[in-house]
C-alpha cells in the first residue's frame, strides 16, 4: 500500500531518497527553496508542495534531509514549517546529519507538539539509496522506530536502532570518523604507490580479500589514480561532521588524535577552495594545489 511521505529538502541525497521513494510507488509531496531540485522529483511523479507546512498536512510521515541543525530546527518549527502543517502523531524522520544534543532538542519539541521523531542519519550515499540499499542508524522510541521502518525498508538494507533519540546521530559521528580517517589513509598510500612507482591501479585487486581491504579502498583508490573528483559528497560536509566527533570527544574526554589531524587536513582543503569537492579530492593535499576535475 502506497505510503503519503513528505520529503523536505531535495539536495544531492534527499532528491535520491525522493526518488527511490516514487519509484517503490510511494505518494511524495516535496518541498525544497530551490524550485530545479522539486522539478527534478515532479518530473518523476512527486508532487510539489508550497511549503513544509503544505507538504506535512498532507503526508503521515515526513523526511527532513538538510544541511545543520539550524535548517532542521527552521523546517520543523519555523513559520510555514512542519509542525504548523503536521497533523498530530505525524512523525517527522530526520535523516540529517547533526549534532546529538540538538537532535535530542528538537525530538522533546515534536513531543511537546504531538509529533513524533526518529534521527536516522545515513551511510551510502546517494548510489546506495537510489537502489535501496542504505546503512541507517536510528534514535527513538520504539514504538516511533517501528513506525519509521515502514518508511525506510524503502531505501536501507541496513536499519539499526541504536536507542533514544540522538543514539542515531552519534552512531552517525562514528561512522563519519571511521570515513574520514580512511579516506585520508587511503589517499596517502595512493600517493606512496605512485611515487614509488608501483602500478597503483592494480591495488585494489591485490589487496581484496585481506585484511586492508574496504569499500573505501576499492571505490575511491581508482579515483584516487584517476584524479576522478565527481561528487558524491563534500568536503566541507565532513568538516561538519568532524568538528561534531570532536565537540563530543571533549564532552566524553575521549582523546582523538587522529581524527584531530584529519579534520586539520580536511580544513586545509576547505581553506584552500576545495570544499565543495568531493571527499576524493584529498589527493590534492598530496599531489599540490591544483585541482582537476572530471565534469
Amino acid at each position: 500500500m502506497s505510503l503519503n511521505i513528505a520529503l523536505i529538502g531535495a539536495g544531492a541525497m534527499g532528491g535520491a531518497i525522493g526518488t527511490r521513494l516514487v519509484e517503490t510507488g510511494q505518494t511524495l509531496f516535496v518541498y525544497d527553496r530551490n524550485p530545479d531540485a522539486v522539478a527534478a522529483l515532479t518530473d518523476k511523479g512527486a508532487i510539489a508542495a508550497s511549503s513544509a507546512a503544505d507538504a506535512a498536512a498532507q503526508s503521515d510521515f515526513v523526511i527532513t534531509s538538510l544541511n545543520s541543525a539550524k535548517i532542521v530546527e527552521l523546517a520543523a518549527f519555523g513559520a510555514d514549517g512542519i509542525a504548523s502543517g503536521a497533523r498530530p502523531g505525524t512523525l517527522i524522520i530526520d535523516m540529517s546529519s547533526i549534532d546529538p544534543g540538538s537532535t535530542r532538542k528538537l525530538a522533546d519539541m515534536a513531543t511537546e507538539k504531538g509529533l513524533g521523531w526518529v534521527d536516522s542519519p545515513l551511510s551510502g550515499g546517494a548510489p546506495k539509496a537510489l537502489i535501496g540499499e542504505l546503512t541507517l542508524m536510528a534514535g527513538g522510541t520504539d514504538a516511533d522506530i517501528a513506525r519509521a521502518h515502514q518508511v525506510l525498508q524503502h531505501v536501507a538494507s541496513n536499519y539499526t536502532h541504536m536507542g533514544p533519540s540522538g543514539a542515531g546521530q552519534t552512531t552517525k559521528i562514528i561512522n563519519q570518523v571511521l570515513c574520514g580517517v580512511g579516506f585520508l589513509a587511503v589517499a596517502e598510500a595512493t600517493k606512496l604507490a605512485l611515487d614509488a612507482g608501483v602500478d597503483a591501479a592494480k591495488i585494489p585487486q591485490a589487496l581484496k580479500g585481506g585484511r586492508a581491504d574496504s569499500a573505501l579502498l576499492q571505490e575511491y583508490l581508482p579515483r584516487y589514480v584517476a584524479r576522478d573528483y565527481r561528487r558524491t559528497g563534500r568536503i566541507d560536509n565532513m568538516v561538519k561532521d568532524l568538528n561534531a566527533a570532536q565537540d563530543l570527544a571533549r564532552e566524553t574526554h575521549t582523546a582523538m588524535p587522529l581524527t584531530t589531524l584529519c579534520a586539520e587536513v580536511h580544513r586545509l582543503l576547505t581553506a584552500a577552495g576545495l570544499g565543495g569537492e568531493d571527499q576524493a579530492a584529498l589527493m590534492e593535499f598530496f599531489n599540490g594545489p591544483e585541482l582537476e576535475t572530471t565534469p
